[in-house]
């Protein structure tokens, strides 16, 4: 029996999908597209089947691991590279790299599991990981139903005709485009708050540049307070603002005597139960938390992050300056949402937000069952977006999903492994082609087929299959050739552990800083080694005409990494690195999930050894994922006992 009266498009795909149907739902945020992949699971779990979910970032798989194991007791397990729990379990929370690579290399671990959920499946138009998606649609076994939820999907038609051409199983759409809670827009322009557009446009032009005037935070958050509109999610787009801002509101009280109560009583309970006690951030912050302010971003750490989250969801926090990843999938709606800016900065500079880009954020507002109506506002200075932009945004069309299909050498190897020459005839099962002309078609394939030649000409792939290199570097997504280079050198193996995690991290990080810290000679010698390596790859790359090249090393963390395993002292680590947090957490989480890739794969004994020990100098205190997920269920199962 129904808990309560489903809205009509979660019927309809509710009953398509126990005919048996794949389906995709496309509605808008907060509609209630997770409460159709309840029931799937629900489902499954009746019939006895399993069930794999897949996330775009760590962060939403291990709320849904925490969420789904709270409602599935014993049923639930995750996987994410850097987390393995349970992973027999019948319902696996995954990242999409890891359902792909579970496609590629032991689809017998997918036997029992009968349907696929893809959460934010309009990410396969992603530019850097779109890719994962895709091959993962194409991958599917016969024996597997999907669900694929997203906000919003404009070509959902061509999207369902292209997976109805490649598979033999029927797939059906569901659109809503109504929201539950109806928004509406509010802009402060000159200081002033604007109830309408068409107030902005009138204004808008009859300002000169010269004579433009600062939006004050403080002014709109008191016109949030007046209104009756907090809580507020306020979407800023660098980490170092969405603190400056928190700390704007130092001194102002959000929450009533009891609630503030209620706020320390909760802090300091996860505080404690999360290991914190003596971290800097708590100190710092909670003059902030204890007021009902907040910031969060990606810099933190990840308890500080999650300690954020569970006082926001309780309502104690009224104001959180935060990034834009607040807003991917994660559960955290409030009455209003605010935007610092329409634009946004990228690794190519700045450009104005997409159309779907402002639509998820803005989604966050109107909580359903709690608010009737929700409220975005947007802070409009003339010298950063134009008003066409403004326009384009508020009244365009969301922008249709592209394929962003670019195979990576590991699936090549993968593919070549299974069906030899025979890969050739995947391309053109990829939403890549269907989309594209004869033009872009014959570019994606001398595409595949140029990676095709670079690795056969380097020694990972022969007439008969893979070679031990190539073995080696099917299992290591992303860092395939430098690292199978290495092996094939005989370098890796030669490595002591400690030694191999210092050089998995220099490939594998990704650090905002340019300027090097002092390096060892024997580092020296390593990035010197290292650098040519690379050098030598993307000349190998040019000259097959394969882009986007191999990245070059980042030997930023190395030393603070081997610092880590020496001393495990984490606040030594962070004032010597200077780097974020989170940061730091997640590249050392990045090493940990390489060197299990190592670790796992057709390795001499050594190394692999090597790999494992490697991966355990690493994991401990704060790195260790593992740790804080079992740690943070543990916590939700306390809060629902009592």
């Amino acid at each position: 029996m129904e808990e309560f009266k489903l809205d009509p498009f979660q019927e309809e795909a509710i009953r398509y999908l126990r005919e048996g149907y794949s389906v995709v739902v496309s509605a808008p945020t907060g509609a209630g597209k997770t409460l159709i992949a309840e029931r799937v699971i629900e489902d499954s779990i009746g019939q006895g089947e399993g069930v794999i979910y897949t996330a775009p970032i760590k962060a939403l798989s291990n709320q849904k691991y925490r969420d789904f194991s709270s409602r599935f007791p014993g049923r639930v397990g995750i996987v994410t590279g850097d987390v393995s729990i349970n992973p027999s379990a019948s319902i696996i929370i995954m990242t999409t790299e890891i359902f792909r690579n579970h496609l590629l290399e032991s689809p017998g671990k997918l036997q029992d599991k009968s349907w696929v959920i893809f959460d934010e499946i309009h990410y396969l138009d992603d530019v850097e990981r779109g890719t994962v998606w895709e091959e993962s649609i194409i991958l599917l076994p016969s024996h597997m139903r999907f669900l694929a939820l997203s906000a919003t999907i404009p070509n959902i038609n061509s999207f369902i005709n292209w997976i109805k051409s490649i598979h033999g199983f029927p797939v059906k759409e569901v659109v809503e485009k109504k929201r539950p809670v109806p928004l509406h827009f509010y802009f402060q322009f000159q200081n002033r708050i604007l109830g309408s557009r068409k107030k902005l446009e009138k204004f808008f032009y009859s300002v000169p540049h010269r004579r433009v005037r600062a939006n004050r935070v403080k002014d709109l958050v008191k016109h949030l307070r007046e209104n009756d509109r907090l809580p507020a999610i306020y979407f800023a787009f660098s980490r170092r603002k969405c603190e400056d801002l928190a700390w704007e509101m130092a001194g102002e009280k959000f929450l009533s005597p009891e609630e503030r109560e209620r706020l320390k009583k909760g802090f300091w309970y996860l505080v404690r139960r999360l290991g914190m006690e003596g971290e800097r951030w708590v100190e710092e912050t909670f003059p902030l938390l204890e007021n009902g302010v907040a910031y969060h971003h990606a810099g933190l750490l990840p308890m500080a992050k999650e300690i954020v989250e569970r006082l926001f969801t309780r309502g104690l926090i009224k104001l959180i300056f935060t990034t834009e990843t607040f807003a991917l999938g994660i559960n955290m709606p409030a009455r209003s949402v605010c935007f610092d800016d329409l634009v946004k900065s990228t690794g190519r500079g700045k450009r104005p937000l997409k159309v779907r880009e402002f639509q998820q954020m803005a989604g966050r507002a109107g909580r359903r069952g709690m608010d009737r109506e929700g409220f975005v506002y947007i802070r409009v200075n003339p010298r950063h977006v134009s008003l066409w932009d403004i326009r384009r945004i508020l009244g365009g069309k969301p922008e249709a999903v592209r394929s962003q299909f670019n195979t990576s050498y590991a699936t090549l190897l993968n593919l070549y492994e299974q069906y030899g020459e025979g890969l050739l005839e995947i391309y053109p099962r990829s939403f890549h082609y269907y989309q594209q002309k004869k033009r872009g078609r014959r570019r994606g394939e001398e595409l595949i087929r140029n990676k095709l030649r670079l690795l056969e000409d380097m020694g990972y792939i022969e007439e008969k299959g893979l070679t031990s290199k190539g073995k080696f570097s099917a299992h290591l997504f992303g860092y395939e050739l430098i690292l199978g280079e290495l092996f094939g050198e005989g370098f890796l193996q030669e490595l002591s552990s400690s030694q191999l995690a210092l050089v998995v991290c220099a490939v594998v990080t990704e650090s905002r800083r340019r300027r090097l810290p002092r390096l060892t000679p024997y580092l020296k010698k390593v990035k010197g080694k290292l650098d040519n390596l690379v050098e030598r790859i993307r000349r190998w790359e040019k000259r097959y005409r394969v882009y986007p090249l191999s990245k070059r090393v980042d030997f930023y963390l190395v030393p603070f990494l081997d610092l880590w395993i020496k001393e495990r002292d984490f606040d030594r680590v962070r004032e010597a690195s200077g780097v974020d947090e989170g940061e730091i957490i997640r590249n050392f989480r990045m090493c940990i999930q390489v060197l299990r890739s190592i670790g796992e794969g057709e390795v001499p004994v050594g190394l692999r050894d090597s790999a494992m020990e490697a991966m355990e100098m690493i994991k401990w205190g704060v790195v260790d994922a593992e740790k804080e997920l079992e740690m943070e269920e543990e916590i939700e199962g306390e809060v629902n006992h009592a």
